[in-house]
């Protein structure tokens, strides 16, 4: 089996260690490669060969539209190796290859547009007070980047960073989940065979606590990217307070999914169930607090749980499967404990709430779909992030009590509103501390549109021109046509 190996300073690579681990597939447990297990070693010699690169090398001054052509080979060969990636995303993570390829579309989109916005922003001239002068505003790259992604979308995730990054201009090394390294490696092969020179890209494999340790501290590092939990997020900032680190982070949210009794009700139906059980839950963004108006709520309940309940789990590669595993068994484990939290908090479970007994899926890490009725505003099952196919649902009788409870989490990702009332649903939307609203939809996004949240939700954002502004530093420059003395001092 082809170990997984680093790559940093233009060179394939085992770690220092030689330490190695299993990557494992969650449907069946089974080994699927082995990759060499960095260590805080690992992470230094790739901070320092982007710190070179960055200082003494030219990626920086590279023309824009140069690293324009680049970015854009790397979409095209993103395409030509699809099927491959699709396949090892699947193995990684469970999910099912219709997604994984799905996934491979969107990630070609973002490199796509990341490259045309390269050499879009040639700076800004701003009108100078002072005679004889010129004033211009540019942005530059920030320099040294660590990007550490998810375990839930590799690849995707770890896109949204690598693009922005490398179109501005700077060094980055990436970081993928332990538990999901194989796309990410993938990817640095395409990287390399574009071409970026020698330490522009850098990739380290290993855990948070040692590798991503480093990444976060390290005072060569200028700017940390993460996407995950809100405690590591913490962690992570008190680490980059060292040398006042740029951050950008996104953490998770809570997500309210509104339903008011004016709403197309089967699409409502439809898409409240693609928000919480696509990808088995694990998505930052899951619709995983429903809020329906109590005229429909039974009906609406009843309509969930005859469709929840037939959900078909399985291997991500069989055409007929709609959900996979969750990631792993530690994982299961947070959700089962979750579920009996719900139990205990007088929330009422109408379905799922165990493992499938389906002898099939025994050796995956497999959970039921999910639902709790009766649940109350303050209850832990409603506030926190469960990250898996457990959705709550909440009565309410106004407007006012909605947008109230929508707000109440300590969260602000996303969420979404179901009317028919087009000034009722640019009224909520308005009213919602949520970076992202959908309205009479759920989970779209596309490159072109900024991604992060309000509130611990995350700092910064991710696609749009904004993901851009996230890896640039601004700059102004003044010049003085016509330079005279002072004379401020006589002496």
């Amino acid at each position: 089996m082809e170990r997984q190996q680093m790559f940093i300073n233009g060179q394939w690579i085992d770690s220092e260690s030689e330490k190695t681990r299993e990557i494992i597939n969650p449907f069946n447990q089974e080994v699927v490669a082995i990759a060499t297990e960095g260590d805080t070693r690992d992470a230094k010699r790739a901070i320092e060969a982007a710190r070179e690169a960055f200082d003494d090398g030219n990626w920086a001054s590279t023309p824009a539209n140069e690293r324009e052509y680049m970015l854009f080979q790397v979409a095209e060969r993103i395409q030509e190796n699809k099927d491959e990636l699709a396949r090892l995303e699947s193995l990684d993570t469970g999910k099912t290859l219709t997604e994984s390829v799905a996934d491979m579309d969107d990630i070609t989109e973002v490199f796509r547009y990341f490259a045309g916005l390269a050499d879009k922003d040639g700076g800004e001239i701003i009108e100078s007070p002072i005679p004889k002068s010129s004033s211009k505003v540019v942005r530059e790259p920030v320099g040294v980047c660590t990007q550490i992604s998810p375990w839930n979308y590799p690849l995707l995730q770890a896109s949204w960073k690598i693009a922005p990054a490398l179109a501005a201009g700077n060094t980055i090394i990436m970081k993928p989940s332990e538990i999901t390294p194989l796309t990410t490696v993938k990817m640095t092969q395409i990287l390399e065979e574009v071409g970026f020179p020698k330490g522009v890209v850098n990739l380290v494999l290993g855990a948070g606590a040692t590798v991503g340790q480093e990444m976060v501290e390290n005072h060569n590092v200028d700017l940390v990217s993460f996407t995950g939990g809100i405690e590591t997020g913490r962690k992570i900032m008190n680490a980059a307070a060292g040398n006042m680190k740029k951050i950008a982070f996104e953490l998770g949210g809570k997500n309210p999914n509104i339903v008011f009794a004016d709403a197309d009700f089967e699409t409502a139906v439809d898409q409240a169930l693609n928000a919480v059980y696509f990808h088995a839950g694990q998505v930052c963004s899951a619709g995983s607090r429903l809020l329906v108006e109590d005229s429909i709520h039974d009906k609406f309940v009843d309509a969930l749980v005859e469709r929840a309940s037939k959900i078909r789990l399985g291997n991500g590669f069989d055409k007929d499967t709609e959900s996979g595993p969750l990631i792993s068994a530690e994982h299961r484990a947070k959700v089962e404990k979750y579920v009996e939290i719900g139990k205990e908090e007088g929330a009422k479970l109408v379905v799922g709430g165990k493992r499938p007994e389906d002898s099939v899926l025994q050796d995956g890490f497999f959970y039921l779909p999910t639902i709790f009725t009766e649940c109350e505003n303050d209850m832990r099952i409603v506030q926190e992030e469960i990250f898996g196919p457990v959705l709550t649902i909440e009565r309410f009788t106004s407007e006012e009590e909605v947008v109230k409870r929508a707000n109440s989490t300590t969260y602000g990702l996303a969420g979404a509103v179901w009317t028919t009332d087009a000034k009722k649903a640019d009224r909520v939307a308005s009213n919602l501390r949520l970076g992202t609203v959908w309205i009479n939809d759920f989970h779209p996004y596309f490159a072109q549109a900024p991604w992060g949240g309000f509130k611990q939700s995350g700092i910064g954002r991710e696609l749009g021109k904004q993901g851009l502004e996230e890896y640039t530093e601004v700059k102004h420059i003044f010049e003085n046509h016509q330079p005279e003395p002072v004379n401020w001092f006589k002496g």
